[in-house]
């Protein structure tokens, strides 16, 4: 299968960047990523590819390793160095499930799509950073995200410039994906405007439509994000698309245990599951 099959090549040119509907793509990208951290490309993969994502999702969402606890919204250990109510001692819960890259069958149209030449060309060109690289690590350079009844993502700045994420399947209720715009910069955390955040008091929070078939192109270092918490027994699918501007780059030993229940992975994906 061509993945390029999957994606509406009439809105989203991804053969002929250079035409003037593919400039205008880009263009238009760049000016929300400017605006507001992110890039919302609805419609990038048709209703037809949508089903095949989703049965694809279906399929592999038994091969999910859950995680969940508490975390903070910068993602560490809390300092004792700052107050009991400062943003970076406020603990949150989350809850998610992750199809680790390595388990993802080569069959899987979420993974040929991530694989596909043109579609990191087009994102490189959205993100104008340079060349970019799919991401190094065999674990975490492509996910499916998959979160049910119960699951959510607390409020949090990601650690990475980009994320590039699939939306396949929406939660019969919640799994919303919250965002405050460009909330802090390099020189001011803001930490006053953060707290209202986490404390539900600040006004600006937006919702992004995230419908099935929608691409983002997010940079969440400076814009704290959540995904709301989810109810209902439909499960919520989203394919992660790792990137980095550096060749080599992979995960830590503790976060492929944590995030994926194993440190090595397997040398190809397991034909059935649990693997033999």
């Amino acid at each position: 299968m061509d993945p390029l099959d999957l994606i509406d090549l009439d809105r989203y040119p991804l053969h002929d960047l250079g035409s003037a509907t593919g400039q205008r793509v880009i263009e238009d990208a760049r000016a929300q990523i400017a605006a507001m951290g992110a890039a919302e490309l609805s419609g990038f993969v048709t209703p037809d590819g949508v089903a095949k994502l989703v049965a694809d999702a279906d399929a592999l969402a038994e091969r999910a390793h859950p995680s969940g606890g508490v975390g903070t919204a910068y993602l560490e250990l809390p300092s004792d160095e700052w107050p009991k109510d400062h943003p970076r001692q406020t603990w949150m819960p989350y809850g998610v499930r992750a199809v680790g890259y390595d388990v993802i069958p080569f069959t899987s149209p979420l993974r040929q799509i991530y694989e596909s030449p043109a579609v990191t060309a087009f994102i490189e060109a959205v993100l104008n950073r340079g060349t970019i690289y799919h991401y190094a690590d065999p674990c975490g350079a492509l996910n499916l995200a998959v979160m049910g009844e119960g699951d959510e993502l607390q409020w949090h700045f990601d650690q990475t410039d980009f994320v590039v994420s699939l939306a396949i399947q929406d939660a019969a209720d919640g799994g919303d994906f919250d965002v405050v715009p460009l909330i802090r910069t390099a020189d001011n955390e803001n930490y006053d405007d953060v707290a209202r955040v986490l404390n539900g008091s600040h006004p600006d929070v937006l919702t992004l439509e995230m419908t099935p078939g929608t691409l983002l192109i997010f940079e969440g270092r400076h814009s704290i994000h959540r995904v709301s918490p989810i109810t209902g027994d439909t499960l919520r699918h989203v394919g992660l698309l790792a990137y980095d501007t550096k060749p080599t780059t992979v995960s830590s030993e503790l976060l492929r245990e944590i995030r994926y229940g194993r440190v090595t992975p397997f040398a190809e994906p397991p034909v059935t599951w649990p693997a033999a």
